[in-house]
């Protein structure tokens, strides 16, 4: 069920990126979230992750897992892309489409092809002429990912209710971090510290 969900989001997305939409998601709001996984998390997909979420206006949620690196190389999963400017890590962003790419990265005008707003001057983007753009230019800060993290209307809310996640406020800087290992360590902590603080 789970996976008919993502693939419908899936194409629910492609519709927006290839112009099925009349506003365009970069003109919307930012309103991106980091999910934190708890400790008792049991999906292999999401143990001990921090995801990157944004949320469309029909409910659904996209986003990508910041801290898994892989050693996929981009020249051979895309042969097509300008891959030579790309030294970061591919890192996997999620089980929806493992072999799509996206980006996720910053530019200080809306983009021209269709975004996600995540954060001020920050978009998440599965359009291959943003990709494009971005492997050309090499003057703005991005990332690529391998595949998405996906949830229909309602349905990471019921995982919130199962308390599978903590919510942290969104930084880019960690977005961006050079050196993933210990941000989730990091951040369950953050998370456990500002529930401590609630309570008291």
């Amino acid at each position: 069920m789970r996976v008919r969900l993502c693939l419908l989001l899936w194409w629910a997305i492609v519709g927006t990126a290839l112009g099925a939409d009349e506003a365009a998601p970069q003109r919307e709001e930012p309103n991106g979230a980091l999910l934190v996984a708890r400790p008792g998390m049991v999906d292999p997909n999401f143990r001990q992750t921090v995801v990157l979420v944004t949320q469309r206006p029909d409910g659904s949620t996209v986003g990508v897992i910041l801290n898994r690196p892989t050693e996929l190389e981009l020249a051979a999963l895309v042969p097509g892309l300008p891959s030579a400017n790309y030294k970061d890590a591919l890192y996997f962003g999620g089980p929806v489409l493992r072999r799509s790419v996206v980006a996720l990265f910053e530019s200080a005008r809306p983009p021209e092809s269709s975004a996600f707003h995540v954060l001020r001057e920050t978009y998440l983007s599965m359009d291959e002429a943003n990709i494009v753009r971005l492997l050309e230019s090499g003057a703005a800060r991005y990332r690529l990912y391998v595949g998405f993290a996906g949830w229909g209307p309602g349905q990471l809310e019921s995982e919130l209710d199962r308390e599978g996640w903590y919510v942290v406020a969104a930084d880019p800087q960690v977005l961006f971090r050079s050196d993933t290992r210990g941000l989730w360590e990091e951040l369950v902590s953050r998370a456990l510290g500002k529930r401590a603080n609630a309570a008291h």
